[in-house]
């Protein structure tokens, strides 16, 4: 696997821990491929037990959540939880998280009622967006969710349009105004450590279809101004990701929509506009793909164009893994020629940058190393513990030292010890009352080394 994070030893060093300067040298084809994939389940079906091994065993990049996945902020964490300990390499899990209409996370699952983007952007008020979008981060942060597929950069260019317009999914009708709610929006994700994504390149408030439903061509309505916000968010040095719409446009491309256009992603997004990081697609199974292009030609057009992650609303096919499926088709299409292990690489390359740069994980925490000297002997018992443990260990000498909690994404819980510590034998009681169930990690810092482990809380 790639990234191993747990029972780890090494030097202390500032900063994050690194993954490896060149990722593909340390990671095979299917690895890879598996990293490109994003995909939700149906939480009241075998599918769930699907997910687990999707993650475990093939290397799932990412994960999908909807409202029903979270009936309650402590069940939220409960389930993330659990996901991000089955996974070796860090997991993204996202989420959509607009406000307004489109917010997983609102009053139904006993989080808050939030005002939609036409809203923020008709009361122009940076401190008013600030707020709502700080709240949400801490949601999602809380939550155990380190992506959230917003903000919205569509210019609302057709009010009637039925999937953003009308729905309120736009800040405005001015692309200025746009950008400033999406860079007040983006600047208080990223305070929190969630990375964003603007939606829907080039533009889809000037749709008259939803591309849920079908063919959306916007040849005719669309304008340049669409572009603004995405422009000088980039000038800004917007870090997140991009995510395409599903919108034909025949001055761009006139045999594909965006999401699977070399045109529009290679041409346009990355060399025009000097975008290199992660391009995210829209539903892959929405009817503006799947009503012409079909399950497997959709992908293999979709990685052709330079599509990083492919995004699916569930996670079986025909009741089969769909992960699984997907990955066979694609390193078929690989040996065949049909699609080049370069541009696999490209992107497995770009997504496990941000996942190093960007996640607050357990790897941001600790470095990898096989060697654990026995002199130090962390341990905890019982392991797993409810409510308490004792973690207990050994100094070979006087020295200072940290023992510190964290949860699996890399957030401090409690700091146990700092300070001083004699030679010998020290034991610590963790109390993980008032916790959600799940893995947490301990950690013993001295001047010269760090020792981490793991344990579980079972409520």
């Amino acid at each position: 696997m790639i990234v191993a994070l747990s029972g780890i030893f090494a030097p202390i060093q500032k900063g994050k821990a690194q993954l490896p300067a060149e990722f593909h040298e340390d990671a095979d084809l299917r690895e890879m491929i598996g990293q490109m994939l994003m995909v939700s389940f149906d939480p009241n079906n075998d599918s769930a037990d699907t997910l687990h091994t999707d993650i475990r065993e093939r290397n799932l990049g990412g994960v999908l959540l909807f409202d029903y996945h979270a009936e309650s902020p402590e069940s939220l964490q409960q389930l993330t939880g659990e996901l991000h300990e089955k996974a070796d390499t860090p997991l993204f899990i996202a989420i959509d998280q607009e406000g307004g209409e489109v917010a997983r996370l609102n009053e139904e699952n006993y989080f808050e009622q939030t005002k939609t983007a036409e809203e923020l952007g008709e009361a122009d008020s940076e401190q008013q967006t600030r707020d709502q979008a700080a709240l949400m981060a801490g949601w999602l942060k809380d939550g155990g969710i380190n992506i959230n597929l917003a903000p919205v950069v569509d210019v609302n260019i057709n009010p009637d349009s039925p999937v953003i317009g009308g729905m309120e999914r736009s800040f405005s009708d001015d692309p200025e105004t746009v950008t400033d709610h999406a860079g007040w929006f983006t600047d208080e994700f990223k305070e929190q450590g969630i990375i964003t994504a603007l939606k829907h390149f080039p533009g889809h408030g000037s749709a008259e279809v939803d591309s849920h439903d079908g063919f959306t061509d916007i040849s005719h309505t669309w304008e340049d101004v669409e572009l603004d916000p995405y422009l000088d968010l980039l000038d800004d040095g917007y870090p997140g990701m991009i995510m395409p719409g599903h919108l034909f446009h025949e001055d761009f491309d006139p045999d594909h929509p965006a999401t699977l256009s070399e045109e529009i992603l290679r041409g346009k997004l990355r060399d025009e506009m000097d975008f290199d990081g992660v391009i995210i697609s829209d539903g892959m199974l929405m009817g503006a793909i799947q009503e012409h292009y079909g399950f497997f030609e959709s992908v293999k057009l979709a990685i052709n164009a330079g599509m990083d992650i492919l995004l699916y609303s569930n996670n079986e096919h025909e009741e089969l893994s769909l992960v699984r499926q997907l990955k066979d088709y694609v390193e078929d299409e690989v040996s065949q020629g049909n699609i080049s292990r370069e541009t696999i690489e490209n992107s497995f390359n770009r997504i496990m940058k941000m996942k190093e740069e960007q996640l607050q994980t357990e790897a941001s925490i600790i470095a990898e190393s096989d060697e654990i000297p026995e002199d130090f002997n962390l341990t905890n018992y019982p392991n797993p513990f409810n409510p308490t443990t004792t973690i207990s260990f050994e100094l070979p000498e006087q020295q200072q030292a940290q023992l510190e909690i964290y949860d699996i994404q890399g957030r401090k819980v409690e700091k146990l010890v700092d300070g001083p510590l004699n030679a010998g034998s020290h034991t610590y009681e963790f109390d993980g009352s008032g916790l959600s169930s799940g893995v947490y990690i301990y950690r013993l810092v001295t001047p010269e080394y760090q020792i981490t482990q793991k344990m579980t809380l079972v409520n």
